[in-house]
């Protein structure tokens, strides 16, 4: 049964935030705002923000400097997963994924249909590693990225969760690298 090890120590992770828009600021970024006070309340360090918009060589270089810097555990992106022609994240950020994380999306259109219906279709969350780094790309609403924090990140960040998380297997996130198998 899913649950916490109250046994096992909080770990905190490093988190990344990374706002896709082509029209927020750090005053209005509500989405930004949502994440990153669900990051410092569950204990973790909020590395850093920024607001890059809705180009793909932004986007996929604010990430890619991310994921080299060793203090940043997870990057978690939010906007830009729509089907609009501005809506570019998931093609910047999948082509940097050494592994995609298909469970990802369909563990989080699960619970966005619950709240939104067939609407959850008009997403294209997505996830997967790179350089060692988790990366989650959510839809721009604050009601989505509570949604995925709430339903699956915050337990998948958390060491204690059982049966198993994302913190016990992160220092084997590279393995295939020191094997000469990811170049």
């Amino acid at each position: 049964m899913a649950g916490l090890d109250e046994n096992r120590p909080f770990i905190p992770l490093g988190i990344a935030v990374l706002t896709v828009s082509d029209t927020r600021t750090p005053a209005d970024d509500r989405s930004g705002d949502t994440l990153a006070a669900r990051i410092v309340e569950a204990g973790h360090r909020l590395i850093e923000r920024a607001i890059v918009p809705d180009e793909t060589r932004a986007i996929a270089a604010q990430v890619k400097a991310w994921t080299s810097r060793k203090e940043i555990d997870v990057v978690i992106t939010t906007g830009g997963t729509g089907f609009t022609g501005r809506d570019v994240t998931p093609e910047a950020l999948e082509p940097l994924f050494e592994k995609k994380m298909d469970g990802f999306s369909q563990v989080f259109h699960r619970i966005s249909f619950d709240k939104i219906g067939t609407s959850t279709i008009q997403s294209r969350a997505t996830a997967g590693v790179a350089g060692a780094t988790f990366i989650f790309a959510l839809p721009g609403s604050p009601g989505a990225c509570k949604d995925a924090w709430d339903g699956i990140l915050k337990a998948q960040l958390d060491y204690r969760h059982m049966p198993c998380n994302f913190v016990e297997i992160m220092p084997r996130l590279d393995e295939h690298l020191k094997r000469g198998a990811g170049k």
